[in-house]
């Protein structure tokens, strides 16, 4: 049975969880405290190098991090991915923007809102929330017109950016500003198996409580 190393506010762990509660996978949670220097230790450095979470387990013994390479693991052979090479590389696609330009803006806009962390640097948290709704932008303009980001149907793609989409609204984002993105939100609830375990992040997560390399 694979073991998961896992964190439970985070929305990139909260992908290998759905995806495996989608897939019917089971596996074994292993819960691991970023701010308690968990991810620091010698043991979790050989299993990821960034010491982040979270990192799959394999029964091989191997080791498997980063959310979006998890997620494309596990449904690799279902309908989740596309067999077809160009809806295939639209899903990477999809993929490569969240972690560029979602994750990191929208993000980490919502960790530094809900850990006190924006009133520390508040320009920079302006900035965040700017990139932010460009992204969401970027997704309105992509989900108009459309029920899911790929060839019409649910895919990782959807999965993935539902992560950090969905908690916009606690960096004080306004999704009613993005319809399409708030009708595919639902849509993306409303599929099969689908759970949302997001847990609020504990104390030690709180601006100078901690120690993490998320500061």
């Amino acid at each position: 049975m694979p073991k998961l190393y896992d964190y439970g506010p985070s929305a990139n762990c909260f992908k290998a969880r759905l995806v495996m509660a989608q897939l019917g996978i089971p596996y074994e949670k292993v819960p691991v405290d970023l701010f308690a220097g968990e991810t620091l230790t010698e043991e979790h450095l050989a299993r990821n190098p960034a010491a982040r979470t979270p990192v799959l387990e394999l029964d091989t013994g191997e080791c498997l991090p980063e959310s979006n390479a998890i997620v494309l693991y596990l449904a690799e052979g279902t309908e989740l991915v596309p067999a077809d090479p160009i809806e295939r590389a639209r899903v990477l696609g999809w993929l490569f923007f969240e972690q560029n330009l979602l994750e990191p803006n929208v993000g980490t806009a919502t960790f530094w809102k809900l850990t006190g962390r924006a009133e520390e640097r508040p320009e920079v948290f302006t900035q965040r929330l700017e990139s932010g709704r460009n992204a969401l932008a970027v997704l309105e303009r992509a989900l108009t017109g459309n029920r899911f980001l790929v060839g019409d149907r649910y895919t990782v793609a959807d999965l993935c950016l539902y992560a950090y989409t969905h908690k916009a609204p606690q960096a004080e984002i306004d999704l009613g500003d993005y319809p399409a993105v708030e009708t595919w939100l639902a849509r993306v609830e409303a599929t099969p198996g689908f759970v949302n375990d997001l847990t609020t992040y504990p104390p030690n997560a709180m601006a100078g409580a901690g120690e993490s390399v998320h500061g």
